[in-house]
């Protein structure tokens, strides 16, 4: 069974302002899964990010979801947070309720309503996460142009004048496409072929 922690931030005013916070937190310790849920003024900051850590730690928690801004802001920081706390990276996930709820809302209610929504979807994906580690694999640089037409003749030498090996697939016998069905082209009437 998943033991999920759920941090809902204040984000300063940006959320709390417009979502009841500390509510959303305290029905989030309903949902299945979840051993533990509360709310932090700056969950970014060095002391929120403590505050997971010791919770993680505290509660024995094996997933984690910040309730907060847009995972582009800062997801790779909380994971990096669960990460120092041992767990892996991937068991992590944002609801995002600041551009999603309280930037867009000026009802407190609906917007509370609605982060409750959010977290609840979240907690539930969360819940179902699996642990993930990171694959490399080798890259040749190399390019496949498919059709050796004129568009794709170009193509295969702008490649390769960039450095790149270049393979080139065509269906036909023989290379030039339309181009190479005409007598003349326009405007110098040279040969097409």
């Amino acid at each position: 069974m998943a033991r999920t922690g759920v941090f809902v931030c204040h984000c300063g005013t940006n959320i709390a302002s417009v979502v009841d916070v500390k509510s959303v937190a305290e029905k989030a310790k309903s949902l299945p899964g979840v051993a533990f849920a509360t709310d932090l003024k700056y969950s970014c900051s060095d002391l929120g990010q403590k505050a997971i850590r010791d919770a993680i730690k505290e509660h024995n928690l094996d997933r984690v979801v910040v309730a907060s801004c847009s995972p582009r802001m800062h997801e790779k920081t909380f994971q990096k947070c669960i990460e120092a706390a041992g767990l892996n990276r991937y068991m992590f996930e944002m609801a995002n309720i600041r551009e999603q709820c309280s930037w867009v809302h000026d009802d407190k209610a609906m917007a509370t309503e609605k982060s409750w929504e959010v977290v609840k979807m979240t907690v539930a994906k969360t819940n179902r996460l699996e642990p993930l580690q990171p694959l490399k694999s080798p890259v040749e640089k190399r390019a496949l142009v498919i059709g050796a037409g004129i568009s794709g003749m170009q193509a295969a030498l702008d490649i390769s004048r960039a450095g790149y090996k270049v393979t080139m697939v065509e269906k036909s016998p023989t290379i030039g496409g339309r181009m190479a069905q005409l007598e003349k082209t326009f405007p110098t009437l040279d040969c097409s072929a």
